[in-house]
């Protein structure tokens, strides 16, 4: 979720690119990791700002300003924190995948307290996404299949039938789609490694959802938009926001937008970093309300609560924390926040109200761990991942940032649990 707000941001250029997706052939076989990509080393412990160019010695002539080629957009150095631990495993033996019997409005059993339903964790310098049952087992997990394709995902959300999960990926410059039971790459939208502000090119996606009626929703951070794209034409059917034009004034203008949420009856709620704002927008275009999130410096992927009637928000600061406000009052109606110590929070992206029993559930990306919080105590009752601890191995995440709830799948009975 890390992004750097530019002291003078200058208008990206608007020259066309076109995409570049995957052909059938290549993503058949993407559910193969790539044996010939060694890993990197392992993650630094914090989200790293971007160093400035080197200036040349007195002697040398300035080279120019890298032009966008109008195919591929503008090529991005691969630091060793982009690649985190390169292609890693956990090496569980993972049980067969139960069919799809529950949905978001009637789920599957629930486990009850502390976690109800198991959840999949964008484990983002892992490279790879995992999924974790409430008594902390591996049921399902998907490595890289490729570093030049699939490296940083960042956000991870089913789609409303249970088959797909929807994945961003930030500082690889694309987003994609991955068939849940074949644990396999199978769309792919904007070009690896490669930045830009073009029809079919990226800067920064955050956030995936794949919408009810099949179109792909991304908040395209940088160029200051969201998209909606059908996966079958890849084609941009609805654009809000402009590039170069970061300020809030939805939909036409967005303030480096970094969430688009989709609701229940189908409208999208729309996180801005500048501000904080937050947007409720039909999907005809139209602004329902706007307001701005209390107490938030950098806002992370709004979502609803439960019942549809409150916001809860994450903010993306050390230390982090997490509120659930009223939309119609500003008012706060719930509130974690801890200075220092086991409870405090560093950077975290997301935070959901738990079906079922009302808990919290945060993502703490920093401290390299997913937690549950009680909503009346307040104390941390679960947690996946040792704080500030990285790794790959069973109970180590390195850098989670995103994570979606799998009412979807009966692991509880297929468990024996």
């Amino acid at each position: 979720m890390f992004f750097q707000l530019p002291q003078n941001m200058a208008a990206p250029s608007l020259a066309l690119a076109a995409l570049l997706p995957l052909s059938t052939a290549c993503l058949a076989q993407a559910s193969v990791p790539d044996a010939s990509v060694s890993p990197a080393p392992a993650a630094s412990a914090a989200a790293v700002k971007a160093k400035p160019a080197a200036k040349p010695a007195p002697s040398a002539k300035a080279k120019p300003a890298a032009k966008a080629d109008p195919l591929m957009g503008i090529a991005v150095t691969v630091t060793p924190e982009m690649t985190g631990a390169g292609i890693v495993s956990s090496g569980v033996k993972l049980p067969a995948i139960p069919p799809v019997t529950g949905n978001r409005k009637n789920p599957v059993a629930s486990w009850g307290k502390p976690l109800p339903y198991p959840i999949v964790i964008a484990d983002r310098r892992n490279n790879r996404l995992i999924e974790v049952a409430p008594d902390k087992s591996i049921v399902w997990e998907f490595p890289s299949p490729s570093l030049a394709v699939y490296r940083g995902n960042e956000d991870v959300n089913f789609s409303v039938d249970g088959s797909q999960l929807a994945v961003s990926e930030e500082d690889n410059f694309d987003v994609h789609l991955v068939d849940y039971n074949q644990r396999a790459l199978t769309w792919t939208w904007g070009v690896p490694d490669h930045r830009g502000s073009g029809s079919h090119i990226l800067n920064y996606p955050d956030d995936a959802h794949l919408l009810a009626d099949g179109k792909f929703v991304t908040a395209d951070i940088r160029n200051c938009r969201i998209l909606i794209i059908d996966p079958k034409t890849n084609d941009i059917v609805t654009q809000w926001g402009t590039p170069g034009q970061c300020k809030h004034n939805p939909p036409s203008q967005l303030a480096h937008a970094n969430g688009a949420t989709p609701l229940e009856n189908g409208d999208l709620l729309v996180t801005e970093i500048t501000d904080a704002w937050i947007s409720r927008i039909t999907r005809d275009s139209k602004v329902l309300w706007s307001v701005k999130a209390p107490g938030m410096h950098y806002p992370s992927d709004a979502f609803p609560t439960v019942d549809g009637k409150q916001i809860i928000v994450a903010d993306f600061w050390k230390p982090g924390r997490v509120v659930i406000f009223d939309p119609a009052t500003r008012k706060v109606t719930w509130e974690y926040f801890y200075k220092d110590g086991e409870k405090a929070l560093d950077h975290s992206s997301i935070a959901r109200e738990l079906p079922d029993t009302g808990d919290i559930l945060i993502v703490d990306d920093l401290n390299d761990r997913v937690i549950v919080v009680d909503r009346k105590t307040k104390d941390i009752i679960w947690q996946y991942g040792e704080k500030n601890k990285k790794g790959h191995t069973p109970g180590l995440l390195n850098y989670p940032d995103g994570f979606d709830i799998d009412v979807f799948h009966d692991w509880k009975t297929a468990l024996k649990k």
